[in-house]
């Protein structure tokens, strides 16, 4: 009979285990599923000061796994009819209309063309703004430098000392894209305003928004920008390798970053999770974008959610890998596999955020893997424990 192979289960969990005994991350938790089946396991510790132990039920910072939470808010305004995917952005983000450009890509900012449309919701859901990290390399990014000099820094998630949403779009709206709109898929930015145009288009702040239309229809009850005092025995510290000695030390503490509401709710990587809370999203997308028989995105809505958006010249560019992105495509806020190239079946999809945490579906399989951790990936490659997930993951699927 399908389900989960109980010795496969074992040897995921004791693997899990070893990565906390060999010190590669303090603590973890890890959900498969496959069919109506579905395996959890913890291992190690939330707080390396204080020894609490790591729960089925502890937060985690997602990071970058928020950005598939900020599409679904997005997705669900579509189908609402309160967004259109391909209406400019200009009506509800006027400091984003008539965008000039760079007028070559690494070139200054004083050399700039006019933007040959408008920015619209499907290029921020696709991450093609025309503004972002460049993973390549191949170009200088001098508007992404002017806006760390302002004070919008690319890299680790670090809200508190975000400004708020209307001045992060004055600040944004003061610089030059750097790519024509639509054109190229850039990391991060464009999520971040999404999450902008979302809280604009539903009229009420971003974490509202989430709440309503998000994280209450799918019983993400423990999810959100901030750890209430009540909750945070549940949460720890964050950790990050020195990347000279490798010695770990603390990123963010428990009492830090998101120990308040910050003044700026990401929309890119600005939440915090459960490991059941992000099994909770991966159901309704395996589902095709029900709960319980409720609709949380219509079919088609879902379906677009997962098909590849990107071009293969598109794909190419994305990744400082020989020949791009292999394997991988960009979806409507979630990565997307196209072949087995990326180690998923063609048809798999998820995301993974870089303060610790990875999510893959593979439809092939119908299999999900959940990984939360409490230490930063010291990569854009997943680290081993991250690898071993997936791998024995897909060993725990029994068939037949």
């Amino acid at each position: 009979m399908d389900g989960l192979d109980p010795a496969g289960v074992e040897r995921l969990r004791e693997t899990m285990a070893s990565h906390v005994a060999s010190g590669a991350v303090p603590g973890l938790v890890w959900l498969v599923r496959h069919g109506d089946d579905v395996a959890v396991g913890g291992a190690g510790v939330l707080d390396t000061a204080t020894g609490t132990p790591v729960t089925r039920d502890a937060l985690f910072r997602i990071s970058s796994m928020t950005k598939p939470v900020t599409a679904v808010a997005a997705l669900r305004l579509v189908d609402e009819g309160v967004l259109d995917l391909d209406e400019p952005v200009d009506r509800l983000l006027p400091e984003l209309a008539d965008r000039q450009v760079l007028a070559e890509p690494g070139g200054p900012l004083d050399r700039c063309v006019p933007a040959r449309r408008p920015v619209t919701a499907r290029d921020l859901l696709t991450s093609r703004l025309g503004l972002g990290t460049d993973f390549t390399g191949a170009h200088d990014q001098p508007a992404m430098r002017r806006l760390a000099e302002l004070g919008l820094p690319s890299g680790p998630p670090a809200p508190a000392r975000m400004p708020t949403p209307d001045e992060y779009l004055a600040l944004l709206g003061s610089v030059p894209l750097e790519h024509q709109p639509g054109t190229r898929w850039l990391y991060h930015l464009s999520l971040d305003v999404l999450g902008v145009l979302v809280a604009r288009a539903a009229g009420a702040p971003l974490a509202d928004v989430l709440a309503e239309r998000v994280l209450a229809p799918l019983g993400m009850r423990s999810t959100g920008f901030w750890v209430a005092p009540e909750d945070r025995h549940r949460f720890g510290p964050c950790y990050a390798p020195d990347p000279s000695t490798g010695e770990r030390g603390v990123y963010d503490p428990a009492e830090g970053q998101w120990s308040a509401p910050p003044p700026f709710a990401s929309g890119a990587d600005g939440l915090v999770s459960t490991v059941d809370d992000v099994h909770a999203l991966a159901a309704m997308l395996r589902a095709g974008g029900s709960v319980e028989g409720r609709q949380v995105l219509s079919p088609g809505t879902a379906a677009a959610m997962l098909a590849n958006h990107l071009t293969p010249e598109q794909r190419a560019t994305s990744s400082p890998e020989p020949g791009g992105a292999l394997g991988w495509g960009f979806g409507l806020g979630v990565q997307v596999a196209r072949d087995p190239a990326s180690g998923t079946a063609a048809g798999g999809y998820g995301w993974a955020g870089g303060l610790g945490s990875t999510w893959t579906t593979d439809p092939e399989l119908d299999l999900v893997a959940i990984l939360l951790t409490n230490q930063m990936w010291t990569s854009p490659e997943p680290p081993p424990v991250a690898r071993d997930l997936l791998t024995l993951g897909r060993a725990t699927v029994r068939s037949g």
